[in-house]
C-alpha cells in the first residue's frame, strides 16, 4: 500500500457508545465536537490561532515544508448519574429506560454562534436517560471550563401539566439546532431566529428559542409543539433556510419515527419591524409551524439509522433513501432508493452497517456516505439523477477506491499491523475543508475473536487526511468564493470560514506557490460603504434605555456588514501569510497588504463610532469627553478619508458647544502606570513613556492596559479591556480614569469579538 499524506492522527482513550452522523460535528465557532460515552471532547485546530500558549496536542511533522496540525482541547464532562428518575414521575411501563442504568451521552447539537454573552455557541446535550442540558464556555473556550446553564428537562416538567403521558412528552430521543437565516438586511439585525427542536417519545416535536438573560448566560423557552404521530420521534434534521420576499424565511424539519417513517414540518418566520426605538431599529419574529402533507418515507417497521439534509437519510438494512422537495433547485423530485453495495475490505464489512457520517462535495456533486464498518460509498450526480455510477472517468471517486483509501489510512495510523480480521470501526465522519479532506474517528477491533475489552482499554484514533489531491487553482477558487460569498447574519467566526484555506496554506507544502497569487486576491478589497452607515440623531437623555440602544446599535453596525467581515477575513489571511513567509521580499508584500486591510477596517470602525457619538451628543457628559476626543483625533489623522475627517471635526465642534470641557481631563495624554509621567497618544497599539516603559493599548478604546482584567483575541492576539459585566472586581477602579464613562462601558459590552480580525476573545488570567 502506498503512503498517503495524513494531517492528524491522534489517539484518544475513550469509548463511543452512540456512533452517528453527529458523533463528529463542527460548531460555528470553528470547534470540532466529539461525542463519547461520558464526555464531549471539544477540539479546535490551531490554524490561524495566534496565541501565547501552544496547542495541547500535535501530530508529528511529516515534512520540513509542512506545519504540523495542532489542536486545542477541552471537554464537557456530564454527570454519570441520572438527574430525573422517571419511575418516580410516572408508573407507566414506558418510564423504564435502559439508559438510566449507566447514563452516557447520546447526542449533541450546537447552536449558531453569537448567542452567549461572549458571542459564542451554546451546546445542547442529550443523555441516555433522555435528559437535555445546555452548556456554554467560560472565559476560555479553547482550553477552559464549560458550565451547565440550564436543565431543559426540568423546565419541561415545570411547564407541562401532570398527566399519565407526562413522561412521554418530556423525554426526548432526538435534538437538532437550526442555523440563523439571512434576512438580506444590512447591517444584519441582532435577532436570534435559530430554533432548537426536540423529538419526543409522544410523537411530537417541541420547538424552543434561546433567550440571553441580563444577569445570566440565558435559557431556552418553548415556542410551540407540533404533533406528528403516536410513535417515537427518533431523529430530526433541519434544512437550510430559504428567504422569500417581505422579509420572510422558511425551512423544513425532517422527523424520523420509530416505525421507519419520515415526516416533514414546515416552519416559517417573518421579521416584523417593531418600530424606530430612538436611533435603533428593532424587530420581532412571527413564527408559524405546521405538518406538511409530504411523506418522505412511509412507515415500514424498519428503523431509520441516520437523517440529514443535503446529505440525505440512510436507512437500515442496506438501503439509502433520497428525497428532494419540488421547491429545491434539483432536476429530480420525490423519492429515490439506492441499495448499498458492500465493500469487502475486512471481515466486518457489511451493507447493513449503521451510517456514521455524510460529506457532500459541491464541486464534484458527490455525496460520501460513511458506514460503521469503515467503508465509504459515493453517490454521484446528486443534482440531476443520483446513482452509484460515476459520471466522470475519475476512478478516485468510486466507492471501491474511497474504501480502499480508508483502509490505507487505517494501516498507516495503526500502531500494530493490520490484517483482514481487523475492522476500523468508524463512529463519526465530517468534512474538514468542503473538498477531499475528511476528519473521522475509528477504533481498531477484531470482532471475530469475541474477546472482551473493558472501558479503560478502549482507544479511538482521530484522523484528518485528504482522499485525493487538490490543485492550487481549486484552492484559490475556493478562497475567492469564501471572501465574496459570505453572510455576516450567520455569525460564524472567520476562523471557521477560513479553516479550509488555512489548512492548505499550512499543511500541504505549497505555501510558496499559493502565497503570491493569494495576496493578489486579498488586495482586491470590497468597495467602501460609508453612505449606508446611517445613525439617526437621538434626543434622549442618558438612562438605561439609551445605554441599551447604544450598545445594541454599536454591536449591529460593528459586526453586521458583509464588507467589514470580508476585510477582517482578508486581514487574517494576510497575517497568516506574513507569519509563514520566509522570503524577505514576499514578507514585505504580505505586510503591505495586511496594512491596507487594517487601515480600511480602522476607518470603518471610526466612522461608526463618530456617527454614533454625533447622534447622542446631547446625552454626553464631561466624563465622556476624553474618549470622544480620542476618537476625533484618530479620525483626523493623516491618511483618513476626507469625509471621515469632516465628520470628526463636526463632532468635535458639537461637543465643545454642548459641554464645558475641563482642560485637566480633556487631554489625550495618560500617565505611565510605572513612573507617572505623561504618555502621549502617538501610537494606538503601544504606549511608551519618556522613561522607556512600554505598555500595550486596548484594541477597542486605545487606553493603556495596566490591569489583569483584559481579554485576548485568539486570531491576532490583540488585547482589550474586559466588559464591566465580566469583571471580577466589585467596582470600576481597575478601569483607566479616562475610561470611566458610560459610552466606554457600552462599547466594551458591544464588542464581543475582535474589531480587527473578527475572532473570539479568551480570558487567560
Amino acid at each position: 500500500m502506498s503512503q498517503r499524506p495524513v494531517y492528524t492522527s491522534l489517539n484518544i482513550p475513550t469509548v463511543i457508545t452512540h456512533p452517528s452522523v453527529r458523533c463528529l460535528q463542527w460548531s460555528d465557532d470553528g470547534q470540532l465536537c466529539l461525542v463519547t460515552k461520558s464526555a464531549v471532547h471539544i477540539l479546535t485546530p490551531d490554524h490561524g490561532i495566534n496565541f501565547s500558549t501552544p496547542a495541547d496536542i500535535k501530530s508529528p511533522i511529516r515534512d520540513e515544508g509542512d506545519r504540523p496540525l495542532g489542536w486545542y482541547r477541552t471537554m464537557i464532562e456530564t454527570m454519570r448519574a441520572q438527574t430525573h428518575s422517571w419511575p418516580s414521575i410516572s408508573q407507566g411501563w414506558g418510564s423504564l429506560t435502559l439508559g438510566s442504568l449507566d447514563v452516557s451521552v447520546r447526542a449533541v447539537t450546537c447552536s449558531p454562534s453569537g448567542l452567549t454573552s461572549r458571542g459564542r455557541c451554546v451546546i445542547a446535550i442529550l443523555n441516555s436517560n433522555m435528559e437535555i442540558s445546555l452548556w456554554v464556555a467560560g472565559k476560555n473556550h479553547l482550553r477552559g471550563e464549560w458550565v451547565n446553564i440550564q436543565d431543559v428537562t426540568a423546565y419541561l416538567l415545570d411547564i407541562t401539566r401532570p398527566e399519565d403521558r407526562l413522561f412521554l412528552t418530556v423525554t426526548s430521543l432526538g435534538i437538532a439546532w437550526s442555523s440563523q437565516p439571512s434576512w438580506g438586511i444590512y447591517p444584519a439585525p441582532l435577532v436570534d431566529a435559530s430554533i432548537l427542536a426536540l423529538g419526543t417519545r409522544a410523537g411530537s416535536v417541541k420547538l424552543f428559542r434561546f433567550d440571553r438573560g441580563d444577569d445570566s448566560e440565558g435559557a431556552v423557552s418553548l415556542l410551540g409543539e407540533v404533533k406528528l404521530c403516536e410513535n417515537w420521534i427518533t431523529h430530526i434534521a433541519w434544512s437550510p433556510w430559504l428567504i422569500h420576499s417581505g422579509e420572510r424565511c422558511s425551512c423544513s424539519l425532517a422527523c424520523a419515527t420509530g416505525d421507519g417513517g419520515v415526516l416533514i414540518i414546515n416552519i416559517s418566520q417573518k421579521l416584523q419591524l417593531r418600530g424606530g426605538d430612538g436611533f435603533l431599529t428593532t424587530y420581532e419574529l412571527d413564527n408559524d409551524f405546521e405538518r406538511a402533507t409530504d411523506v418522505v418515507c412511509s412507515p415500514d417497521k424498519r428503523a431509520v439509522t441516520a437523517l440529514e439534509w443535503v446529505a440525505v437519510p440512510g436507512r437500515n438494512p442496506g438501503v439509502i433513501h433520497l428525497w428532494s422537495s419540488p421547491s429545491l433547485a434539483t432536476q429530480w423530485h420525490g423519492g429515490c432508493v439506492l441499495t448499498i453495495q458492500p465493500q469487502k475490505n475486512s471481515v466486518g464489512s457489511s451493507a447493513f452497517s449503521y451510517v456514521s457520517g455524510f460529506a457532500y462535495m459541491k464541486e464534484e456533486d458527490v455525496l460520501l456516505v460513511a458506514l460503521l464498518d469503515g467503508t465509504l460509498h459515493a453517490i454521484h450526480n446528486m443534482l440531476i439523477e443520483p446513482s452509484w455510477v460515476p459520471t466522470s472517468s475519475d476512478v478516485r471517486l468510486t466507492s471501491e477506491a474511497l474504501s480502499q483509501a480508508s483502509r490505507v489510512f487505517f494501516a498507516q495510523t495503526s500502531s500494530a499491523g493490520v490484517d483482514y480480521v481487523d475492522v476500523n470501526r468508524t463512529s463519526g465522519l465530517v468534512c474538514y475543508d468542503s473538498h477531499p479532506t475528511l476528519t473521522w474517528i475509528y477504533e481498531s477491533l477484531r470482532p471475530s475473536d469475541f474477546s472482551y475489552k473493558h472501558e479503560a482499554r478502549h482507544e479511538c484514533v482521530l484522523v484528518t487526511a485528504p482522499f485525493w489531491p487538490l490543485d492550487s487553482d481549486a484552492i484559490l477558487r475556493a478562497a475567492q468564493e469564501t471572501l465574496v460569498q459570505l453572510d455576516c447574519a450567520t455569525r460564524s467566526t472567520p476562523l471557521h470560514r477560513l479553516r479550509p484555506l488555512l489548512l492548505h496554506l499550512c499543511s500541504t507544502g505549497r505555501f510558496v506557490e499559493l502565497c503570491p497569487r493569494l495576496l493578489e486576491v486579498l488586495d482586491q478589497s470590497p468597495q467602501d460603504e460609508p453612505p449606508v452607515v446611517s445613525v439617526p440623531p437621538s434626543s434622549q437623555r442618558i438612562g438605561v434605555e439609551l445605554q441599551r440602544q447604544l450598545r445594541e446599535s454599536l454591536a449591529t453596525h460593528l459586526f453586521g456588514w458583509d464588507g467589514l467581515l470580508s476585510l477582517r477575513m482578508r486581514l487574517s489571511i494576510a497575517d497568516m501569510c506574513w507569519r509563514l513567509c520566509k522570503e524577505e521580499q514576499l514578507r514585505l508584500y504580505c505586510g503591505q497588504v495586511a496594512h491596507r486591510q487594517l487601515t480600511s477596517i480602522s476607518h470603518r470602525v471610526l466612522r461608526i463610532l463618530v456617527r454614533h457619538f454625533t447622534a447622542i451628543v446631547t446625552a454626553l457628559t464631561p466624563s465622556d469627553v476624553p474618549f470622544v476626543l480620542r476618537v476625533v483625533v484618530q479620525a483626523r489623522l493623516a491618511g483618513s478619508p476626507a469625509d471621515l475627517s469632516r465628520e470628526a471635526e463636526a463632532l468635535s465642534n458639537k461637543v465643545n458647544a454642548a459641554i464645558t470641557i475641563d482642560p485637566s481631563i480633556a487631554g489625550l495624554h495618560e500617565l505611565c502606570p510605572a513612573c507617572h509621567t505623561e504618555v502621549p497618544l502617538e501610537d494606538i497599539t503601544r504606549a511608551t513613556c519618556p522613561s522607556g516603559h512600554s505598555w500595550a493599548r486596548c484594541s477597542v478604546t486605545s487606553f493603556i492596559l495596566s490591569t489583569s482584567m483584559v481579554r485576548t483575541c485568539i486570531g491576532c492576539s490583540r488585547k482589550a479591556l474586559l466588559p464591566v459585566s465580566q469583571r471580577s472586581a466589585v467596582d470600576e477602579s481597575w478601569l483607566p480614569a479616562a475610561a470611566r464613562s458610560w459610552i466606554v462601558r457600552e462599547l466594551l459590552e458591544a464588542v464581543q469579538r475582535c474589531l480587527f480580525c473578527g475572532n473570539s476573545f479568551v480570558g487567560i488570567v
